[in-house]
């Protein structure tokens, strides 16, 4: 079976703008993506959304 396309995106965390994740997503897709992660800088967890 075939791959389906992908890339990385990077997730930055909403309060303090530090890029922390990585994460591989699907091309076809409409949303961009906000997910609540752990913040290493900030030491809480925060609202991280994609960036370039």
């Amino acid at each position: 079976m075939a791959e389906r396309p992908r890339h990385i995106i990077t997730l930055a965390c909403s309060v303090c703008k530090d890029r922390n994740y990585h994460n591989a997503v699907g091309k076809k897709r409409e949303k961009k993506i906000e997910l609540n992660k752990f913040c290493p800088k900030c030491r809480k967890h925060t609202l991280h959304k994609e960036t370039k």
